[in-house]
């Protein structure tokens, strides 16, 4: 069987820069020749020298008719390729696509304009079904201006395939983005409960989101930590954490009002529920996360004291 690797996307969606990225890349670069199908030209053109260096033989076909198993049967033929990559125009409707019976698709990837995206979504949804119902993974790149709407984008496309992987990119790269719908946890729950891993998450996505916590309830154990000329009736329940190897150990948490705080004993375990707020706190040097005890309670060290994001 001849190993197929579909692109799709709309124009102008990234199609061509992803595949350029792709040719270029070590793992990529096997023996033999690979058989590039443009069905569209985009803004992105191929390099000759690209394509020299990657043994890379580029067809352009124009017409949705002639994309059809004769056709490209006769282009197998004729160069013998070791695998082929497709660039699909997202104009053809892809359940009319056929292949010749011996090409497999090995793995098939959308890419989309984060920016057009609502206007495709909105005025095309089935072109846009057809596309990501069988892709493994989808790309969304150009996220720069419209990052506060990338959670109803992926619930957009989980509707349509639950199982694909879905990356955010913007000018900077891959999106490092935590969404409400990936947190461990029920932002809705009267108490939101921090469990292992959720505190470490719930720790870091505070400091991004501190906004999606105000005036909300969390529950979780921790170690007592008493800063010295930290001020009367604070201190800071967290946990340990390895962030990069067992060497790199740090101690995450945010300060606690209680006013029995005197009394806790220096790395005991307690269980806190406490309100989140915003405030200003001199050792922050500034507004930040601060905890407002609602009760503080002794319990026993948990079973993995040390949580981990290795």
């Amino acid at each position: 069987m001849k190993p197929v690797y579909m692109i799709n996307g709309f124009l102008e969606s990234g199609k061509s820069e992803f595949i350029c990225y792709t040719l270029e890349q070590p793992y990529f670069a096997t023996r033999g020749i690979t058989l590039l199908i443009a069905c569209e030209e985009g803004e992105v053109e191929y390099e000759e020298e690209l394509l020299r260096k990657t043994r890379t033989v580029l067809e352009i076909i124009e017409d949705e008719a002639d994309f059809n198993p004769a056709n490209l049967l006769e282009l197998e033929k004729k160069y013998k390729p070791e695998r082929i990559i497709i660039e699909y125009n997202g104009m053809w409707n892809y359940k009319n696509m056929k292949l010749p019976f011996n090409w497999k698709i090995e793995q098939q990837i959308t890419t989309i304009n984060a920016a057009t995206f609502p206007t495709y979504f909105t005025n095309m949804k089935s072109l846009v079904a057809e596309m990501v119902r069988k892709s493994e993974l989808i790309i969304f790149n150009r996220c720069d201006t419209v990052k506060d709407e990338l959670g109803s984008y992926k619930r957009n496309i989980k509707a349509i395939n639950q199982k694909a992987e879905i990356i955010f990119e913007d000018s900077e790269g891959e999106v490092n983005e935590m969404l409400e719908e990936d947190l461990p946890y029920d932002l809705n729950a009267p108490v939101i409960v921090l469990k292992n891993p959720g505190y470490g998450i719930w720790y870091l996505d505070a400091l991004d989101h501190l906004e999606r916590y105000i005036g909300k309830k969390v529950q979780f154990v921790g170690m007592v930590l008493q800063p010295k000329n930290f001020p009367k009736g604070y201190f800071v329940p967290g946990r340990m954490a390895m962030t990069c190897c067992a060497e790199d150990m740090a101690f995450l948490g945010f300060a606690c009002k209680y006013d029995q705080a005197e009394q806790l004993k220096p790395k005991q375990w307690v269980m806190v529920t406490a309100e989140v707020t915003k405030e200003y706190f001199a050792d922050y040097k500034g507004e930040g996360p601060i905890l407002k005890a609602v009760r503080v309670e002794p319990t026993k060290a948990p079973r993995e004291e040390v949580i981990s994001f290795v």
